[in-house]
């Protein structure tokens, strides 16, 4: 049984439920297209600052955050583009701005999906017209989130995407990390180490890219709340960041098309020609033991 419903909270919520797993989705459009909870049997999945949540000038910290058209920060917060200098925050706009709640399912699954269209504010900063639609799916203890990327432009858009998801952790020690690569750079020192499976969680914050992935899974064991969680991505991620604060309840295991300054690199950079559009899609599942 898979039901939609809508409650008007701060913002306008709705709720995506599969009452025979007992699992529950909760996405706030205007809020950046975000997943701000996840449940299963009643336990939270995601984390969420509920305070941090309440400021629209902050960003948000919990769920599920978008990342689009980049994925990071660059240099000066700045790339150049056909000769012309543009300003771009960290992760860029999509996480955000106000997206519009589209089709809903409650078939075989419940399904939402959330719509962004650039408008002369996005086009101040990213000179580009397109359409992101996001198709959040509830399954059992499945969530997939089904992407498409359109360039409604004349000329070729680049860009890069990805996801920020704040995962709800006990004692970090009790962490085991699958991540398929053997290398990472250390976002703070860009120095790149080997990798061997194991954080040092003393540390006051891990802030790790990891790339030439060598499958397209990866799996975090959190032994203190006896939870599995899989991450399975298709071969538009090219780059798993791992992030954690020392003190704070959540890790992010980050699935991004592209690393940080691709828009002026070019490093797996996506170019969609005009008109022509991209897919992609995420899979997480959520396996208490």
């Amino acid at each position: 049984m898979f039901s939609i419903a809508v409650q008007q909270q701060q913002y306008k919520t709705y709720i995506l439920s599969d009452e025979g797993a007992g699992s529950q989705l909760e996405v706030v459009p205007e809020r950046g297209g975000i997943i701000t909870r996840w449940r299963i049997q009643g336990q939270e999945i995601f984390y969420l600052d509920t305070e941090r949540f309440t400021h629209p000038e902050l960003s948000v910290r919990g769920g599920n955050p978008i990342l689009f058209p980049i994925c990071g920060n660059l240099p000066d917060n700045t790339y150049t583009h056909n000769g012309q200098q543009y300003t771009l925050k960290q992760h860029g706009f999509a996480r955000e701005l106000p997206w519009k709640a589209a089709e809903q399912k409650t078939g075989d699954k419940a399904s939402l999906t959330v719509v962004l269209d650039s408008n002369e504010q996005t086009k101040a900063v990213y000179p580009f017209d397109f359409q992101l639609a996001f198709t959040y799916e509830l399954q059992g203890n499945t969530l997939e989130v089904r992407q498409q990327y359109k360039n409604l432009s004349s000329t070729p858009m680049p860009f890069s995407a990805g996801f920020h998801p704040y995962f709800l952790c006990g004692d970090k020690s009790q962490l085991e990390l699958e991540i398929p690569s053997k290398q990472y750079q250390d976002n703070q020192t860009k120095e790149i180490h080997s990798f061997d499976g194991n954080f040092d969680f003393s540390r006051d914050e891990i802030d790790f890219a990891f790339g030439q992935l060598t499958s397209q899974s990866a799996t975090a064991i959190d032994g203190s709340r006896k939870l599995k969680l899989t991450l399975d991505y298709d071969d538009f991620s090219t780059y798993l960041v791992f992030w954690t604060v020392k003190g704070k309840e959540f890790y992010c295991l980050e699935p991004w098309s592209a690393t940080r300054n691709s828009l002026n690199t070019g490093d797996n950079l996506t170019v969609l020609a005009p008109g022509a559009s991209h897919t992609a899609s995420v899979r997480l599942t959520a396996n208490f033991f």
